[in-house]
């Protein structure tokens, strides 16, 4: 939105833009504003760019072969404290990954000369069989009703029991 923004800002102006679209025109300056002035970052976006670079550093040293835990490692080796859920999400986002060991397995190879399952005339809903509709929810159902269980001059109905309503 923010691009979309800058491209129409000069013939519409920014708060028809806003209007248009669901963004408020504070939150478009304020990124502009952030744009022009990096100090003026929140502290995250600095500290992720801090930690940007050196997680691309370890990587780069590691002939890119770490993985999140083994970068992850190393920096608490250098003393920069950092979760490693955070190191997994930069790496994420820098789009780095480690190298994984051994083959994948394909447990499947596709003929190329079979034809596809999921085209011919036996693949349409017509061959495909209807479940049978459920039975009734009244054969389902059931209903209480007290029980007398004690003597008594009072004659208590302390019990219920399961009928079946129909």
């Amino acid at each position: 939105m923010i691009a979309l923004i800058d491209e129409n800002r000069q013939t519409y102006g920014v708060e028809p833009i806003c209007r248009a679209l669901p963004i408020a025109p504070s939150t478009y300056h304020a990124y502009a504003a952030r744009r022009a002035d990096p100090g003026r970052l929140p502290a995250r976006a600095k500290r992720d760019a801090m930690l940007m670079s050196e997680i691309r550093r370890v990587y780069e040293a590691s002939f890119q072969v770490y993985g999140v835990r083994k970068v992850w490692r190393q920096l608490a080796r250098e003393g920069i404290v950092v979760a490693r859920c955070m190191v997994a999400r930069l790496m994420q986002t820098l789009g780095l990954a480690g190298v994984v060991r051994g083959r994948r397995v394909r447990t499947t190879v596709l003929d190329p000369a079979a034809a596809c399952p999921c085209s011919g005339p036996e693949s349409t809903s017509a061959a495909v069989p209807k479940p049978d509709p459920l039975p009734s929810w009244s054969d389902r159902v059931h209903t209480t009703e007290p029980v007398p269980t004690g003597g008594g001059s009072h004659g208590r109905f302390d019990g219920f029991r399961r009928v079946p309503v129909r």
